[in-house]
């Protein structure tokens, strides 16, 4: 079955997440090794990248604390530095090729307002925030089925999240491509339940217009 249109998941694979990283450590008054270190350790366990600022600081509500740093000036901050370097031009083939291409994640509104002002080569963009659902909720890839074209085995959901990309997108009909990189890809790239959700898994984001919508 062909493929007509590809979504992609947002922090660590459209982009570097390490600024934000950084932020919520001068935000919380630690070093950005000991969040890094902190994030390492949930990821391994299989737990919410969220679970490592309630490391440091127990009962943390992560939106509250988000809505205060941006009242006090230091809230998300997404420029074309953070995009990783193959993103544009990924996205740009894509469209070349007549695929679709829409951005999807587990983001902020703000964060979405955000990587619209990049003026991204996509035909769509959300976040979870502005759809009110976030992923692995099975509601999250049905929203994102009514939005994209094409049936669900014409869609290719793209990210680095063992359970919130591969696992669950796939459990929703989807076509799925693993992203080796940020902590999450590289750790469970060849995960048995990691392999059994996707359908491709790739290096790098230049690597899929050749997979999915090959030219003659």
């Amino acid at each position: 079955m062909m493929i007509r249109a590809a979504v992609f998941d947002v922090g660590e694979t459209l982009l570097d997440d390490t600024r934000e990283w950084r932020a919520w450590a001068d935000w919380l008054g630690v070093p950005a090794h000991t969040v890094s270190a902190l994030v390492g350790a949930v990821t391994v366990q299989g737990r919410d990248n969220a679970e490592a600022l309630r490391l440091i600081r127990p009962g943390l509500d992560v939106n509250a604390e988000r809505r205060a740093r941006e009242n006090a000036g230091r809230g998300e901050q997404i420029s074309d530095d953070d995009l990783y370097p193959d993103v544009r031009r990924a996205l740009a083939e894509l469209r070349e090729r007549g695929v679709w291409v829409g951005v999807a994640g587990n983001q902020t509104a703000r964060a979405g307002e955000l990587l619209r002002a990049l003026d991204l080569p996509v035909d769509a963009l959300a976040t979870s925030e502005e759809w009110g659902v976030a992923k692995p909720d099975p509601a999250f890839f049905a929203r994102l089925i009514e939005w994209a074209p094409g049936v669900p085995g014409e869609i290719v959901y793209v990210g680095d999240h063992r359970y919130n990309d591969a696992v669950a997108a796939k459990v929703a009909g989807l076509r799925t491509a693993l992203i080796r990189r940020g902590p999450w890809g590289y750790l469970w790239a060849d995960d048995p339940a990691t392999a059994l959700g996707r359908d491709w898994k790739i290096d790098l984001l230049t690597e899929l217009p050749d997979l999915v919508a090959p030219t003659a």
